[in-house]
């Protein structure tokens, strides 16, 4: 469960909501008292009011018209059948209808009210005018009232205001929400990876990296995990392989000894039986004593070798100019093997080496007649000098076969050879030799299609002027 996530969500949650929550009662409060909808409700009962009013004003003056007209205050206008062409629209439906009176509003907007009476074959029409009040006019401005008091009604703005002002709000929030989620999760997950990664380390799996995706504060968290982790391997590794060489060490020199102790005696009691034996089988005892001899030299050689390995020589670092004792060793075991081509590539500018002189020289030389060996006639080898992370760096190439998963597996690995004449211990004694001077050797992808060997030393931290001044 990503734990940083869900804190990372929760403090959003608890950020946003109170403040969300305030801010939306605020402001639906405010529109609460900005929104007045009271001028409707005024509208409303104004124009029911007057509704009443016209009705009863308009009953009114109908009754007075009637009164006025049967009490003879009024003269009527007469329309007979004679000039029926010339009728008025509202008498002449007035005269198609069956009742016996009707009032009629006339005059501009309904100002004037006319009262139409059936006498036999003719129509009377009594008007009475109406002063300012204009009964269309009002009737259509009544009319209009209602309808928006209607519209208002049916709307209620108030409430849809707020609710979508509510809608927006929440819209928004949420898309912040699935915003932070998003990049809580990308925020956490290196977290939670390097977390990770820190579990295997300490449960002793070395090999254990973090892909790093970001150059921030974690993307450099993660580097120098990363970093630990490969310094922490090698530093393992190289203990590891100091206390097998320690155990092997200690092998070597019991072996060394026992096996010194009893060629001494064999050598010079076959040397004496040479001296004492009879001139007739004398050439038989000569050969057979040289056979002897020559085994035990052998075996001498082996014995020197062991002693080799088991010593622990005094280091004495200093700098070295690694260009320059490179192309010296090159130039040195060319006489040596002249059927294999030699070649340089070297740094532009001067590179040195904290490294005791001596055990570099026989870094490079066990290394350059192993790529001799490997290469054959007609062969390639490759010197190198670079930079690498901080480290000098000596790689030597050749076009031999390369090397087989077997031979990388134990590769420096003491007492095992994969040279026709090989004791099994020059690359162990190399690689030992590396480690006394704070380095190391590693095998790396051959440039010229064979093996290659890449030693690793400090970088002499008194330069060229210091080494010179030495000299």
């Amino acid at each position: 469960m990503n734990r940083l996530r869900n804190r990372l969500v929760l403090i959003f949650l608890a950020a946003t909501l109170a403040p969300l929550a305030a801010t939306v009662w605020i402001t639906t409060s405010l529109l609460e008292e900005s929104i007045d909808m009271s001028s409707t409700a005024r509208l409303d009962t104004l124009s029911k009011s007057l509704t009443r009013t016209a009705k009863e004003f308009y009953q009114r003056a109908c009754e007075d018209l009637r009164r006025d007209a049967h009490g003879g205050k009024l003269a009527p206008r007469k329309y007979t059948t004679l000039d029926r062409a010339a009728w008025p629209d509202e008498v002449r439906a007035f005269s198609g209808g069956l009742e016996g009176d009707r009032f009629v509003r006339a005059g501009q907007d309904g100002n004037q009210l006319d009262y139409l009476v059936r006498h036999d074959n003719e129509i009377w029409v009594y008007s009475a005018s109406l002063g300012d009040v204009a009964l269309d006019r009002l009737t259509r401005e009544i009319r209009d009232a209602r309808n928006a008091v209607a519209a208002a009604n049916e709307r209620d703005l108030r409430r849809g205001i707020k609710t979508t002002y509510v809608l927006l709000a929440a819209g928004i929030w949420l898309i912040s929400l699935a915003l932070l989620v998003y990049l809580a999760h990308r925020i956490s997950r290196p977290i939670q990876e390097l977390t990770k990664g820190l579990g295997q380390l300490a449960g002793g799996d070395l090999k254990a990296r973090v892909p790093a995706r970001s150059d921030d504060e974690i993307g450099r968290a993660i580097v120098a995990f990363n970093n630990m982790a490969g310094a922490l391997q090698q530093s393992t590794e190289r203990l590891v392989y100091l206390r097998q060489l320690a155990s092997w060490q200690t092998l070597a020199r019991k072996m060394a000894h026992e096996v010194k102790n009893s060629l001494t005696p064999i050598r010079l009691t076959v040397e004496e039986m040479l001296v004492r034996y009879d001139d007739a089988d004398r050439v038989f005892m000569e050969q057979a004593t040289q056979i002897v001899v020559d085994e035990i030299e052998t075996l001498e050689r082996r014995i020197r070798a062991f002693s080799q390995f088991a010593t622990e020589p005094p280091v004495q670092p200093g700098p070295v100019d690694v260009n320059s004792l490179l192309q010296e060793r090159i130039a040195f075991l060319k006489t040596a093997h002249p059927e294999v081509a030699y070649d340089c590539r070297l740094t532009e500018s001067a590179l040195e080496a904290e490294a005791d002189q001596d055990l570099l020289k026989g870094i490079l030389t066990n290394l350059l007649e192993n790529a001799a060996e490997a290469a054959g006639e007609g062969g390639k080898i490759l010197g190198v000098t670079a930079s690498n992370e901080g480290r000098v760096a000596i790689e030597v190439h050749d076009s031999g076969p390369g090397l087989s998963e077997q031979a990388r597996a134990s590769l420096f690995e003491p007492t095992i050879s994969f040279k026709k004449r090989g004791m099994g211990l020059g690359l162990s004694i190399a690689r030992k030799s590396a480690l006394l001077n704070g380095g190391d050797i590693v095998v790396v992808k051959g440039e010229l299609g064979g093996a290659g060997f890449r030693v690793l030393l400090p970088v002499a931290t008194n330069g060229i002027e210091t080494h010179s001044d030495r000299g």
